[in-house]
């Protein structure tokens, strides 16, 4: 037996509300879920190494020795140190996260798509599904933000990272003068790994996030850098968005759309849209470990964290572990 259909002289609007009533999770939802969630992990596990190595770089204190510079060689350092355990700290976290952070985008983004449009009134162009992308993203980012900071907090607190200590490890180190971003012989001298600051207790979800609750503020601490994420989001769907519309007019012209060029606009468009839009990632980093006493940093806010990157590193320092970045967007 069939469903009776809508009246006559029921708007397009209703019926489209009508529609949606159907429960959102159908068999055919739910399987891009699980699949998108999967891939996700897959796609994240794969480049796990250079996702820990970008974060270590963004964060790591402009010593004069002792960094993690350039891609292979820290790579081959990580692994030295710690093997292939080293490789994919932060990595579980992280693949945990992509399943609520899909989910979160993908409904909000098709149910925006819906409202802008009134339910089919209207028609979806370009500018609704730009404002509707840049809004999922940034539900999505907010929704799953704490997990995104204790893995950037688990991913740097192994690291034979040098840094500053004074006193106990537990003490936050007064930050000495810098000259060209380097510190001194003698502050060298003191250096010691960001590892020393961590127990094996909190080397885990669970006990780096009691961590951070416990001596950082409360709960209000796991969503500390959230400002320069979200603000981030936006211009890089635009930029992307963009960027790609522009390059697939150049690369897949009438008779030359085959899979490779595809794929080379997506990869072209993903790396000019994340180098411009960088520096609010590096922001965010930066933003997460504010608070860890082996690092030292302390700022009052995104913006006070932005004049102190450019003050003692200069431009540049707002592009640290862009390398890594951009090789895992290969």
């Amino acid at each position: 037996m069939t469903s009776p259909s809508p009246a006559p002289g029921i708007s397009s609007a209703v019926k489209g509300k009508i529609g949606s009533a159907i429960p959102f999770l159908s068999p055919q939802i739910t399987s891009y879920f699980i699949a998108g969630g999967i891939a996700g992990a897959a796609s994240r596990t794969v480049v796990s190494p250079l996702e820990r190595l970008k974060i270590i770089q963004q964060v790591q204190p402009q010593t004069s020795s002792g960094q993690y510079k350039g891609v292979w060689t820290s790579l081959v350092r990580m692994w030295k140190e710690e093997g292939f355990k080293g490789f994919m700290r932060g990595n579980g976290i992280n693949c945990l996260r992509i399943i609520p952070y899909s989910a979160v985008q993908f409904t909000t983004y098709e149910q925006l798509k819906k409202w802008f449009t009134g339910y089919g009134a209207k028609e979806l162009d370009t500018q609704t599904r730009l404002i509707s992308g840049a809004l999922a993203g940034i539900t999505s980012v907010c929704t799953t933000y704490p997990l995104d900071l204790i893995r950037s907090r688990l991913s740097i607190a192994t690291a034979s990272i040098p840094v500053q200590q004074t006193g106990s490890p537990t003490s936050i180190p007064a930050r000495p003068p810098l000259s060209s971003a380097f510190h001194t012989s003698s502050v060298a001298a003191s250096l010691r790994p960001v590892a020393s600051a961590f127990s094996s207790a909190d080397l885990s979800v669970w006990g780096m996030s009691k961590k951070v609750i416990r001596e950082e503020g409360g709960v209000r601490a796991l969503y500390r850098g959230l400002i320069p994420t979200a603000m981030g989001v936006a211009p890089y769907v635009g930029i992307n968005f963009t960027a790609y519309e522009t390059l697939r007019g150049i690369i897949t012209p009438p008779g030359k759309s085959s899979v490779m060029r595809k794929l080379a606009c997506g990869a072209l468009a993903g790396s000019i849209s994340q180098t411009i839009t960088y520096p609010f990632d590096v922001l965010r980093r930066k933003m997460q470990v504010t608070g860890m006493d082996a690092l030292g940093y302390q700022y009052n806010g995104a913006l006070d964290a932005l004049r102190s990157i450019i003050k003692t590193e200069g431009i540049r320092g707002l592009y640290r572990g862009l390398w890594p970045n951009l090789s895992r967007e290969k």
